[in-house]
This record gives structure tokens, C-alpha cells and sequence, in this order.
């Protein structure tokens, strides 16, 4: 409706159209929000005015999949590996509406665009054979704060120095490490380098190598050999997330924000031991006619019911989705079961603290609390609980199931840090009664943790003390050598000795806050260890496998 605006929207559609064509792309739909403005009523003192946003068209895209382990990463992942920048805009370093122009207040004259679609195109088919081919160990866009952003994000990321030379080829350095132009940058195996660079130039791609990572702290960037940045790689990550620190301690404890602060500039590559070696279940196992049942139970809310099923198929059990509603309407009952599984989530949106709602379906409903407490009592059943599950099964006593009083009971209670904490956590096994962990004791693994409520609440010391006495506490949230810990963020939630999980003193009933049912394959874990890229199965599986094995020979 204003001035120019018709222009535009019908530039930019001509443009996408001239795109889709030579990209060999279509899209579907779309909605119109390229010309938006608003009226602002004049005052006293000001009149009136149209403010006008950006114009700005985003397209997402979908894909299939064909293997979810084909998946490269921005961390650098070794030393003496080669780094090559392929530029998909050769000898263009245009600034307009760049991280840096917005830094100093300006907005620029002219933009980076696409300039070639069919160089795109070949880029990116060149590129996905090689990841198809496993040579792209890492790689990353170059896009906000240019080059220079990139390389530095890919160090920060993978914890390795990098020794970096560009020839300027007449621009400036500041335009040539700023400017936010298409291209990528990508590690791979120094044996390929020439292989690869040759590959992208018959396909009329420009690429180069530009530099290695190395086993230093150390990052330098040279410009025609004029170093322009030579400093470790600590001081500039921690000026990199200064920006992060300053917006979290608007959203969180500050004392928190702080710690994890202070912790950052000291950390490595967490040590992650394994005291088993993890196998695939045997087929035989897995065609069985006749199988143990698992009952997945879930309520309003529940969200991990579909991984903690998959989990147990895998191992060998018959899992079967249960909703407390089967139970109280007397559609089902737990019978036939052998386990139980209490899935995570938010159940009733978690408005009466954590699991207070589902506590109170069971314990007021005389049909349920009967099945429950039939089933908990039976000597051969198990029952895991997972986050919001976990909770759960403190309210109702089952960990770590002494019959205490109310007031003594152990329970989940909000995060010390105050925020929901999602993040790849580190957890050390206790040895332990619980039959779900046999023989994984003393091994330190990665595993997800979500939760906002989830540090451990002893009433009364005595009990927390009888418990770890007793080896009823089953994993510890674990710092990055290992060692249980209550130090933010290895800690997520400020729980007293790291506690993450508690079991029953016979094994049969296990809590525990992280979620091992959503890494029980290897390509779904946050991070892993190069050494362990032979493993047959995710060290998870196993946990899953001794309930199996469990219910065999009971």
C-alpha cells in the first residue's frame, strides 16, 4: 500500500521464481508478509509516522533423510586435518546489513546476494557427496560476522587451535574476513585435500585450502602473512559468550550464570569410561513370538512415551502404550505386565509442581492405587521412571521405598539455576541394587537431561544419608573428569552430590531424572568420542537389555 513496496514484492518474485527455475526447486505456499507497516499517531510534539519492516522473504525448506548418521557438525573434530573455504562468491566482499556494519551503527550500501544460482547448485551436489562419503568431517556456513565468525565458531566449538592463511587477492582484511558473501567452510583428512579441491573445481567451484587445525590453544589468521588475530582460544570464547552470560542473567540465577562462566574457561572434552562393551540384542531375542510386557504409561501430557517404547523393543520386551484412563476405567490392568515404565513429560502442564497431578489420579482413584500398589508389590516386576515419571515415583514412595512419612519422602524440586535446563549432561553410574544398571557400574556416560524441576529434596538428612549408605543412589551428574559433581552447569539442577537417580533397595524400581531412553542409539547422542565410533550399540541399550534379561530369569 505504500510507495514502492508493489515494486518490490514483484521484484522479489521475480527473483525466487528466476531462482526455483535454475535451483531446480518449487514452492508450495506461502503467505504474504513482505509489506507490512504500521501507523504511529502523531502527539503533541511529534507527528505522524509509518514505520516499516524490513522487507524480508524466508523460505523453509524439508528433506528426506536417507541416513540420519550422515550428519556433519560445525566442531573441528582432530588435529592436522586440512581446512578448505569454498567461496561461492569469488572476488565479491560486500557489507551491506552485516554483523559488522550493524556493530558500528550503519547499515551499508550494498548487500551480498545470489549472484549464480547455478554455482549454488553444483556446490551444494558436490558437497553432499562427500558427506555421502564420509569425507566432510566438519563443516559450517559463512554467515553472520563473515569468515572470520565461521573459523573462530568452528574452534570454539570442537575445542582446537587453528593456524589460518587467506590471500587477500586486493581486499581489504576487513572486508575479506567481515563480509558475510555464500560459502562454506569445511575440515577434512589432509589425504583428500587435493582430491576434493579438484572435485569442486571440475564442477567449476571455486575451493582452497586455507589452513589446519592443530593440537594448540592457539588461533592465528594471517592475511598475505600479516597476522591479524594470535591469541588462545579461551580469552576469545569467553568475549564470544559474553553476550549469551549478559542475556541469561535476565532469565536465570545469576549465581548460576556466573559458575557456568567461571567452569567454561576450564573445560574439555568430558572422559567418558565405559566399565561394559555394548551389544546389539541377539535376533533370536527380538523375533520371539512371546515376549515380557512393558506397559508405557502415560497421562495428560506425557511427551516421551515414543522413545521409551522404542527403547524396550529394541531390547527385546513387548511394550504396550497404556494410558492411566485404560487403568481407571478398568479397560486394562497390570496383570500381565512385568515392567512399568513412567515416561517424561509435563503431566496437567506440571501447574501442581512436578507429577503432583498424576500422583494425585493414583492415589485417588481406589481402581488405580490397587493396581498400583498390587503391581509394586509382585516380586516379579520392575519399574522405571523418567523425568516427570521419576517425580512421580517419589511422590508415590517407590523410590527409594521405605514406606517413610510424607514429610520424609525425597522429592524433585525446582532447578536451583530457575529455568528449564536442556542440555547433553554428563552422569557417572554408582554400582547399585537396581537390576536396569547391573554391571554398568563406574562407566561415565553422555545422556539428555529436560527438566525444570529436577534437583533432589531430602526432607531429613538421615534419609539421604541411609540411602548413599546403602548404594541406592544409581548415577551422579559427573563433571568433565568424571567426578560427581554439584558445580553448574555439570550439574543441572543443583542436586546435593550430584544425585540424578534413586533406586528401591531390592533393584527393582528405578528413578532417575536424565533420559537414557532418548540415546539409545548411538546417533542419537549429543556428542560422542571418536574412540567409540566401532561401538556395536549405544552404551544405553544395555540398560534396557538387563530388564530383559531380568525378567528371564525370574
Amino acid at each position: 500500500k505504500l510507495r514502492g513496496e508493489g515494486a518490490d514484492m514483484y521484484e522479489a518474485g521475480v527473483a525466487v521464481r528466476d531462482t526455483m527455475i535454475a535451483l531446480g526447486l518449487a514452492i508450495d505456499g506461502g503467505k504474504d508478509s513482505l509489506s507490512m507497516a504500521t501507523l504511529v499517531p502523531g502527539t503533541d510534539n511529534a507527528r505522524e509516522e509509518t514505520v516499516k519492516s524490513p522487507g524480508t522473504l524466508v523460505v523453509s525448506a524439508y528433506a528426506a533423510c536417507p541416513d540420519i548418521t550422515l550428519t556433519v557438525t560445525p566442531d573441528l573434530k582432530q588435529p592436522n586435518s586440512d581446512i578448505l573455504f569454498i567461496d561461492l562468491a569469488p572476488g565479491l566482499a560486500r557489507l551491506g546489513g552485516s554483523a559488522l556494519a550493524h556493530v558500528y551503527g550503519q547499515v551499508g550500501d550494498e548487500t551480498p546476494d545470489l549472484d549464480d544460482p547455478a554455482n549454488l547448485r553444483a556446490a551444494f551436489e558436490v558437497t553432499q557427496t562427500l558427506i555421502g562419503e564420509r569425507k566432510v568431517r566438519a563443516g559450517h556456513d559463512r554467515s553472520d560476522g563473515g569468515l572470520i565468525t565461521t573459523l573462530l565458531e568452528m574452534s570454539f566449538a570442537g575445542d582446537r587451535g587453528i593456524a589460518i592463511r587467506l590471500e587477500s587477492g586486493g581486499i581489504s582484511p576487513i572486508d575479506l574476513l567481515y563480509n558475510e558473501e555464500l560459502g562454506l567452510v569445511i575440515e577434512v583428512d589432509a589425504d583428500d585435500t587435493d582430491e576434493i579441491i579438484k572435485t569442486y573445481k571440475d564442477n567449476g567451484v571455486q575451493a582452497e585450502r586455507i589452513g589446519t587445525s592443530t593440537a594448540s590453544s592457539d588461533i592465528t589468521i594471517k592475511v598475505d602473512d600479516n597476522a591479524v588475530l594470535s591469541d588462545p582460544i579461551g580469552p576469545l570464547r569467553e568475549l564470544w559468550e559474553e553476550t549469551s552470560f549478559q542475556l541469561d542473567k535476565l532469565q536465570a540465577n545469576p549465581d548460576c550464570v556466573d559458575e557456568e562462566r567461571r567452569v567454561n574457561q576450564e573445560r574439555s572434552a568430558p572422559a567418558y569410561a565405559l566399565s561394559f562393551t555394548p551389544h546389539s540384542t541377539a535376533p533370536s531375542l527380538l523375533e520371539q513370538e512371546i515376549k515380557p510386557k512393558v506397559a508405557i504409561l502415560r497421562e495428560e501430557g506425557s511427551n516421551g512415551d515414543r522413545e521409551m517404547a522404542s527403547a524396550f523393543h529394541f531390547a527385546g520386551l513387548e511394550p504396550w502404550d497404556v494410558s492411566m484412563a485404560d487403568l481407571a476405567s478398568g479397560q486394562i490392568t497390570l496383570d500381565t505386565f512385568r515392567g512399568v515404565a513412567f515416561v517424561g513429560g509435563f503431566s496437567f502442564a506440571d501447574v501442581m509442581d512436578s507429577a503432583k497431578g498424576w500422583a494425585g489420579v493414583i492415589r485417588y482413584n481406589q481402581r488405580v492405587l490397587e493396581q498400583m500398589q498390587q503391581f509394586h508389590d509382585r516380586t516379579d516386576t520392575f519399574s522405571l521412571g523418567i523425568c516427570n515419571g521419576c517425580q512421580l515415583m517419589a511422590l508415590l514412595g517407590w523410590v527409594p521405598g521405605e514406606q517413610l512419612p510424607d514429610n520424609q519422602q525425597p522429592r524433585f524440586v525446582h532447578n536451583v539455576s530457575g529455568r528449564f535446563e536442556s542440555r547433553f549432561s554428563t552422569v557417572r553410574i554408582d554400582p547399585s541394587p537396581s537390576i536396569m544398571l547391573q554391571g554398568m557400574g563406574d562407566s561415565v556416560l553422555g545422556v539428555w537431561v529436560a527438566h525444570g524441576e529436577g534437583r533432589a529434596y531430602f526432607p531429613d538428612n538421615e534419609t539421604q544419608k541411609s540411602i548413599e549408605q546403602r548404594n541406592m543412589v544409581a548415577l551422579r551428574y559427573a563433571d568433565d573428569e568424571g567426578n560427581a559433581t554439584e558445580q553448574y552447569p555439570h550439574n543441572p539442577n543443583g542436586s546435593p552430590s550430584g544425585i540424578a537417580g534413586l533406586c528401591s533397595e531390592d533393584g527393582r524400581h528405578l528413578a532417575m531424572m536424565p533420559h537414557p531412553e532418548r540415546a539409545f542409539l548411538k546417533w542419537q547422542w549429543g556428542w560422542m568420542p571418536g574412540s567409540w565410533d566401532d561401538l556395536e550399540a549405544s552404551p544405553w541399550l544395555k540398560m534396557f537389555q538387563n530388564a530383559r534379561s531380568w525378567c528371564d530369569q525370574t
